[in-house]
């Protein structure tokens, strides 16, 4: 006789196993796709930002440099170059560094309050608390000690070479406010800071548009419009703000009287960017009329993914939101690296949305993804993130 009590065990028996079955194949299908995922790997991010600066090192040693050693142009990559150093076992981004400003023998451009000519300050700072050597910064102290005793009184209207006074366009806030303030850092005198903090306010109740959280390059641009309409507002001209205002918060100590203005700013201009990142994953050279140049232009984007990358590096930023901003343009800015290590799509000098191309490229470009580049690597090595 069959047990009826037998047969209800067996198939509960049999229900249970089924169940546990499908559950170990969903796992097992789980923890296999979960294996076929492709991760950033931090180590390959750096093999691809340090190709991108041998090339240029090696382009140096071959063709020389374009512009004199001590000149933006060149004192912006050395920015890069620097923090590339930072993350890098190779001693040559330092190395080359310091050779350069031996070889200038620690000494700023030729015009003393033009920003552009002390931007190389930045790098003799760092230098400076690298080796531990002051009289690096000499030099470079006596400029700022006579920037300070100025009285900035003028007006930033565009006329009478202002530019060469004041920081009358938006590039100057790359240029010179990271410089000053490192010197504050380097030298333990708070003046140098102060002096920034009061001319960056300067430039940005005179440029900053409040309307579109974004800056003018300078007064002249106030009236202008594109094709549709838009205000001009040129990519690598805020690039160069949102880069300098990071750069400025890393010298800032955190319970400072105005840093919370500054990180509003930060969080109001990010926002922007983020709002107006194209479907490419850049930011074209007019950032309102991006049909105007339709295509990737890599400096204002190397700047604008670095200083979203600090933001998520500092906890500034939301992660959900900011996130796919950053990766996106980090895959921009890779698709513009030449197989030989160029990076190309840089738009060449200028202080207006113009042409990009494969083959334009440029050291200020270079260090414009070396600081994009470093902030990535420092984000992929804390947090595994997913490849699409």
């Amino acid at each position: 006789m069959i047990n009826i009590n037998s047969i209800k065990y067996m198939k509960r028996q049999f229900t249970f196993l089924s169940v546990l079955f499908l559950i170990s194949i969903s796992l097992f299908a789980s923890n296999n796709t979960e294996n076929k995922k492709k991760y950033y790997n931090p180590k390959q991010i750096l093999a691809t930002v340090e190709k991108v600066a041998d090339w240029q090192l090696n382009s140096w040693k071959k063709d020389g440099m374009i512009y004199p050693k001590w000149d933006w142009t060149n004192a912006a990559g050395y920015v890069g170059m620097y923090h590339l150093g930072t993350i890098s076992k190779k001693s040559d981004y330092h190395d080359i560094l310091l050779s350069i400003s031996k070889e200038l023998d620690w000494n700023t451009g030729p015009e003393r309050f033009y920003a552009d000519d002390y931007c190389i300050g930045y790098t003799y700072s760092k230098l400076s608390l690298k080796h531990k050597d002051p009289k690096m910064i000499t030099r470079f102290r006596l400029l700022a000690d006579s920037i300070v005793a100025q009285p900035h009184t003028e007006s930033l209207e565009w006329k009478n070479e202002i530019n060469h006074r004041e920081w009358a366009w938006c590039d100057a806030l790359f240029m010179a406010p990271p410089a000053l303030s490192m010197l504050s850092i380097a030298t333990k005198d708070p003046k140098y800071l102060e002096i920034t903090d009061k001319l960056w306010w300067k430039t940005y109740d005179y440029l900053y548009d409040k309307e579109e959280h974004l800056y003018y390059r300078d007064g002249s641009n106030f009236t202008k419009r594109e094709a549709n309409g838009q205000k001009v507002f040129w990519s690598r001209g805020n690039g160069w703000v949102m880069a300098g205002l990071v750069l400025l918060l890393d010298n800032m100590p955190k319970n400072y009287s105005t840093r919370a203005k500054y990180i509003s700013l930060y969080k109001e201009m990010a926002a922007k960017m983020a709002s107006i990142q194209q479907p490419d994953g850049s930011w074209h050279t007019s950032l309102l009329d991006p049909e105007r140049f339709d295509v990737i232009e890599t400096s204002g984007t190397g700047f604008y993914t670095y200083a979203i990358l600090w933001g998520l590096n500092n906890g500034t930023l939301d992660k959900a939101t900011y996130l796919p901003v950053a990766l996106k343009a980090w895959k921009a800015l890779e698709s513009a690296i030449q197989p030989n290590g160029m990076l190309g799509y840089v738009q060449p000098i200028g202080w207006q949305p113009a042409a990009a191309t494969q083959s334009s490229t440029a050291i200020f470009g270079v260090g414009a993804f070396l600081l994009a580049g470093t902030e990535m690597y420092k984000y992929t090595k804390k947090s595994k993130i997913a490849k699409n």
